[in-house]
């Protein structure tokens, strides 16, 4: 489905259940879960693993999305996703504070870009989820070495073409979508992510056996 097609069917699902439709809602929940999994997956603290379980924290978002309906129906500032997503973040980010406390901002830190503090993915997350699993132990220690050498060229980007790059490419955001969440210039989110991509790539292929799949 097209971002055009999504964003129709959203307006049709948001409309009926704005007006009671159970199964509108959770059709639209339904649809928008892998998206909203795949980030709380690379925004959760590894510390955080095996004591808070993700569809968790995707049923606690979605109850206060439902509470918080009709408020955004009435006026809303934003795409359905990004409202979406924006909620699910803010309990990822209170779950991390419930749990890490003051360690919280240790390993996670937390990006101020859009609508206040945000849960960053954190360069070890993004590394991982690049690479598969290992099979033998000379596979692993180059699969260790790998990952760490990208975790160095993530933290060398920029923060917001680091956030773009994570949006675009591992959340699977359009870039209309990563420009509302970034309130940046679709144009300028367009450069800025190609721009990302490419050093990345630069330091994937440079890399002995290095990595040549990372696309668009």
């Amino acid at each position: 489905m097209s971002p055009d097609s999504a964003a129709n069917d959203d307006e049709s699902l948001i409309s009926q259940a704005a007006h009671g439709d159970d199964r509108a809602w959770t059709k639209l929940m339904n649809q928008h879960r892998p998206r909203l999994r795949r980030m709380v997956a690379l925004r959760m603290d590894p510390r955080l693993q095996g004591r808070v379980d993700p569809s968790d924290v995707l049923q606690e978002s979605y109850i206060d999305a439902a509470r918080r309906l009709p408020e955004y129906v009435q006026k809303p500032t934003m795409p359905f996703f990004v409202w979406l997503r924006w909620l699910v973040g803010q309990r990822l980010l209170e779950q991390h504070r419930r749990h890490l406390g003051a360690q919280a901002r240790d390993v996670s830190r937390e990006v101020s870009i859009f609508h206040g503090a945000f849960p960053e993915a954190t360069s070890a997350n993004l590394a991982a989820n690049l690479f598969g699993g290992a099979t033998s132990p000379s596979q692993l220690a180059m699969r260790v070495e790998q990952q760490h050498r990208l975790q160095e060229a993530l933290e060398s980007l920029d923060p917001i073409d680091r956030e773009i790059l994570v949006l675009r490419h591992f959340e699977q955001l359009s870039n209309g979508e990563a420009a509302d969440v970034l309130q940046l210039d679709k144009s300028a989110t367009s450069k800025r992510y190609t721009r990302a991509l490419v050093r990345l790539k630069d330091v994937l292929i440079a890399m002995p056996g290095g990595l040549e799949d990372l696309s668009p």
